[in-house]
C-alpha cells in the first residue's frame, strides 16, 4: 500500500464518494428545514472516511507491531458521532426534537466509514435506505402523527 496507496487516486475517490453521499442525505434534511443540512452531513461522512483511510494507512505502516488494530479508529468514530448527535437532541414544549437528525448523522458516519474502507456498494445502498427512511417513512408518519396529536389534544381537554 504505502505511498502508492496515497497517490493512485483511491483516497480522492473514497473521500469524494463519502462527501457526495453525505450531501445527498443532508439535502433531504435541508429540504425539511432541519439544522444539520448538506454541509454537516458531508463533513461527518467525509471525516469518517478520512479517519478510516488514515487507519488503513497506519495499519500498513505499522503492520509488524503487535496490538495495532485499524478498526479501533472506526469504533471511536461511532462513539464520537454519538456525542455530536446527542448535542442535536432538544427537549422543549413537552416534545423531543432532533432524534432523527442525530440518527441521520450517526448513520452518515457509517456511510463515511464504508466509503473510507472502499465498500462503495454498501455506502450507496445505505444512502438509498436512509433516503427511504427520511422521505417515505415521513409520508407514512404524517397521518399517524396527526391522529396521535388529535388524541393527545382530546386527553388534555378531558383533564
Amino acid at each position: 500500500m504505502n505511498y502508492f496507496f496515497l497517490q493512485n487516486g483511491d483516497v480522492i475517490i473514497r473521500l469524494v464518494v463519502a462527501i457526495v453521499l453525505g450531501m445527498i442525505i443532508g439535502a433531504e434534511r435541508l429540504l425539511v428545514h432541519k439544522e444539520a443540512g448538506m454541509k454537516t452531513h458531508a463533513l461527518v461522512s467525509m471525516g469518517s472516511a478520512l479517519f478510516v483511510i488514515i487507519s488503513e494507512y497506519l495499519a500498513d505502516k505499522y503492520s509488524g507491531y503487535n496490538g495495532f488494530n485499524p478498526v479501533m479508529m472506526a469504533s471511536n468514530i461511532i462513539v464520537g458521532i454519538g456525542f455530536l448527535g446527542a448535542g442535536m437532541i432538544m427537549f422543549r414544549d413537552s416534545r423531543t426534537r432532533g432524534l432523527t437528525t442525530a440518527g441521520g448523522l450517526w448513520v452518515t458516519a457509517g456511510i463515511g466509514i464504508a466509503s473510507g474502507f472502499g465498500f462503495f456498494d454498501m455506502a450507496f445502498i445505505s444512502t438509498v435506505l436512509v433516503l427511504f427512511i427520511f422521505i417515505v417513512l415521513n409520508i407514512i408518519e404524517k397521518p399517524i402523527r396527526k391522529i396521535s396529536d388529535e388524541n393527545l389534544e382530546k386527553e388534555k381537554q378531558a383533564m
